[in-house]
Order: structure tokens, then C-alpha cells, then sequence
């Protein structure tokens, strides 16, 4: 069992995520009595940032996310210590290991642009605060195969794998973690859930917004980067695994592993890009940029379980709405008995993940009266995002815990990018469309005579 932290070290906190992520869930966490322990900020300023400019940007922080605890916040606030200088000096991390000489394992989060990691570790090394610790790393994990490969390299220069925790904050939403749960608690799904009984999946992510302030960065990354290649293959990957052995952290991403590993590399020809009208406009965004902000994707799963199936991906911004959903269609019987013509698309499983929470059935039943005829209807179970528990705040307190089963391991970061590898770039066109539609027309060709996509709805 590992030992629980007595130290958790942020960098980069006076950065955009501490204000919007870490924050919030420390407050939560302290407020949950899951955190008593020296809370330590390091950042870089020219005005010479202290403790007390910290805690005035927590609150702020917190006045915009989610509220202010006083209690929880005046606890917080105790807790907190600052380290301000500059990741390339030396004295700021002998500074730090004043501030921890009494610590036996600490937790460090790198909330900085990876082009630091390299930098910070090794700091941290030099200065004897990687003795005993525990480092976590927000994604992007690299920006192909290649540079994930160079980033894991420089991580384990200076830390083991078991001690290495990287965040996909989807793993740590109760939605997608329900997935898991819910296909391998009850008895009906597992003896269907295969390609004798399923003929497709679908799973959409869309979000009715822009780049808004994001432009420069999003410019340099794209759709596919963003959320492909980390969280809709980590739902992928939840929705189609084997069951694992136990409930164990390793048996978990074992079963993740072996299923990413599985999964074919695309080509070009399972790819939509496109591009929505004004991007071009947004501030930050290069004159003539062909990165996508919508693809549509294809992959298939090679193995006993999902050979033939064609699993349909697909994610944008400014579309109709902002929804995350999965829809898991049902083959029809071989037969139709009842002399009706029945939608192809009536009988499946849907699970949304945001922005509410709904895990519901379709299903064929009789229309009242004389005639065998009948109608779709659906069995819905939903509820309220307030009720689950945010991703950070479960995320957080795992790794100052020491249990790593929902963060992402080198093997699964070297498989996703795998999948994704060959259609990075320009290797497509990028299409139009009109913001408020469902992306580039050329994305109904992609998925054939399979199924029409299905577009979220929300209230």
C-alpha cells in the first residue's frame, strides 16, 4: 500500500489551470478532511509574488469556481506556503527543500507546458525533493508518438513509472468510470456486449463554443490532439476493454491497455476534418491555419470481441450544442416477424457523460390496440453533474494517496498515440462549416450505410 502524502507541491500556480482546477479542489478536499498537509505554490514573478498574493488569487479563484467555504478556505489558507523563482534556478528549488525538509513523501503536480517538465525534474532531483515523491502531469502527453516517447524518457531519467501519475481528467469523471461499473455489475449487458450483437458505436463530443481566448493554443494543437487522442480513446477504451481481473489499479489499465493495443491504426481514409467559418478570424489563429476544430474518425477494434464492428468518433467546436454521449446500436433479429419496417437505429444503449448524466435503453414496444405494430421508446435513468464528485478533486486526493487506477500509464499513452499517429497533420482536406451545425457534410460519408449519426439533444 502506498503511503499517503504529507506534502503536496504545485508549479505553475499562478497559472491558468490552478486558477480554474486546482484551487477549487483543494478547497474541496480540505473542506472533505482528505487534506491536512503543507500546500506548496511555486510560480515566477517579476513583482516577487508572496504566500499572501497567493491566497488572495485562491479566493478569487474560488469566487468564480464553485464559491468560497470560509471555513474550508480559512483551513486552505493555513496550509498554504509559496516558493516564488524561476523554474532555471537552482536557488528556487533549494528554496523549496527548505520548505519541505520535513516532509518523508510529497506529491509534485507540474500544472506548467511540458516544455518544462524536462527542466523541473531535474531540479527537483538536484535539490533532493525527488526523494520519496510522487509526480503528476497534465496532458498533453507529447505532440506525436515521437515526443510522448522523448517525454516519457525524461520523466523516467528522474522518476520510476510507478511514481509517475499523469491526469486525464476524464478518467476521473464518475460518468465515465460508471461505464466500467455498469457493464460488468450487471448480468444482461455482458453476454450481448459483442460484435454477434452490436453493430456500431457512436460517440460524440461536442461543444457549442469557440476557441474563445485559446486561439494561439489550439491553433498549435487541433481537435485531434485535444480531445481524441486522450479522452475519447479513454472512453473508447472503458467502453469496449475485457473485464479485468479485479478492481485493482493495475488489473484496470491492464484491461485498458490491452484494448488500446488492439485498436487498428488509422489511415487517412477513416478521417473527416473540418473547420468551422471565422476561425480564421479568432485571435491567435495563423493566417491561412488548416488545423481542424471538428474530425470524424473510424477505428476498429482487432479482436474476438469487436472484429467487423466500426466504432464512429467524432468531436467539434461550435456545434448545436454542448453534450458528450455514447450510443451503442443493437443488430436487429434476422428476422422481422411482425411485417413492419423497423429503424435500424431502435434498439440500443445511450450513456451521456455531460452535461447531465443519463444511462438509458431503446427499445420496441407494442402500440395499444388490435395490430402488431410498434413504436421506439426509451427507458431513461438520469442524473444531476452536482451530485458526482469533480474529476480534480477525486484526481487530487488519489494521488496524494497514492492510488494511481485512474491515471494514464506509459503503455496507455504510447497506444493512444499509436492509433492516431498516421492521420496527424495535414494528411486530409479541411472542410468548412457554418458554425451551430453538425460539422462539414463530407462526416455522413465517413460512416456510410452503417447508420445516419445520431446528434445529441439536450433540454
Amino acid at each position: 500500500m502506498a503511503e499517503s502524502a504529507d506534502a503536496f507541491v504545485f508549479f505553475g500556480a499562478t497559472g491558468d489551470l490552478a486558477y480554474k482546477q486546482i484551487f477549487p479542489a483543494l478547497q474541496l478536499l480540505v473542506k472533505a478532511g482528505e487534506l491536512d498537509v503543507p500546500i506548496v505554490g511555486v510560480a515566477y514573478s517579476e513583482g516577487k509574488y508572496t504566500v499572501d498574493d497567493l491566497r488572495k488569487r485562491a479566493r478569487a479563484s474560488l469566487e468564480e469556481h464553485g464559491g468560497v467555504d470560509e471555513e474550508a478556505f480559512a483551513k486552505m489558507s493555513s496550509l498554504m506556503q509559496y516558493v516564488d523563482g524561476e523554474y532555471q534556478d537552482a536557488s528556487t528549488f533549494e528554496a523549496l527543500a527548505g520548505v519541505l525538509a520535513g516532509a518523508k513523501t510529497k506529491v509534485h503536480y507540474l500544472a506548467i507546458p511540458p516544455s518544462l517538465f524536462g527542466v523541473v525534474v531535474k531540479g527537483l532531483a538536484q535539490s533532493g525533493c525527488a526523494a520519496n515523491s510522487r509526480i503528476i502531469v497534465e496532458k498533453p502527453f507529447g505532440r506525436n508518438l515521437e515526443s510522448a516517447d522523448e517525454l516519457n524518457d525524461v520523466l523516467h531519467e528522474f522518476f520510476p513509472e510507478s511514481d509517475i501519475y499523469r491526469i486525464d481528467h476524464y478518467l476521473g469523471k464518475d460518468p465515465v468510470e460508471n461505464i466500467i461499473y455498469t457493464r460488468f455489475s450487471n448480468p444482461i449487458f455482458e453476454p450481448i456486449w459483442n460484435r454477434t450483437h452490436i453493430s456500431s458505436i457512436q460517440i460524440t463530443m461536442a461543444e457549442q463554443f469557440g476557441v474563445a481566448d485559446r486561439g494561439s493554443f489550439y491553433d498549435s494543437v487541433g481537435c485531434i490532439r485535444d480531445v481524441f487522442q486522450n479522452h475519447l480513446l479513454a472512453v473508447t477504451s472503458n467502453i469496449c476493454m475485457d473485464p479485468p481481473r479485479s478492481d485493482k489499479a493495475d488489473a484496470v489499465r491492464d484491461a485498458r491497455a490491452q484494448l488500446l493495443k488492439a485498436v487498428r491504426p488509422m489511415t487517412p481514409q477513416d478521417l473527416i476534418r473540418g473547420q468551422y467559418v471565422g476561425y480564421l478570424d479568432e485571435k491567435g489563429v495563423k493566417p491561412g491555419s488548416t488545423t481542424e476544430t471538428f474530425f470524424a474518425a473510424r477505428i476498429f477494434i482487432d479482436n474476438w470481441r469487436w472484429a467487423g464492428v466500426p466504432i464512429y468518433i467524432r468531436s467539434g467546436k461550435h456545434l448545436p450544442v454542448t453534450c458528450t454521449e455514447v450510443r451503442i446500436r443493437f443488430r436487429r433479429p434476422p428476422q422481422e416477424i411482425f411485417e413492419e419496417v423497423v429503424p435500424s437505429t431502435s434498439s440500443y444503449v445511450r450513456i451521456r457523460i455531460s452535461p447531465d448524466i443519463v444511462f438509458a435503453m431503446g427499445v420496441r414496444v407494442k402500440k395499444p390496440g388490435d395490430r402488431m405494430i410498434g413504436e421506439d421508446v426509451e427507458l431513461l435513468f438520469s442524473e444531476q453533474p452536482d451530485a458526482q464528485m469533480p474529476p480534480y478533486e477525486r484526481l487530487l486526493g488519489d494521488a496524494l494517496k497514492g492510488n494511481d487506477s485512474l491515471f494514464s500509464r506509459e503503455d496507455l499513452v504510447t497506444a493512444q498515440w499509436e492509433v492516431v499517429d498516421p492521420i496527424l497533420g495535414d494528411v486530409t482536406p479541411v472542410y468548412p462549416y457554418e458554425q451551430g451545425t453538425w460539422g462539414p457534410g463530407e462526416a455522413e460519408g465517413l460512416i456510410g450505410r452503417d447508420a445516419p449519426w445520431i446528434n445529441p439533444k439536450v433540454s
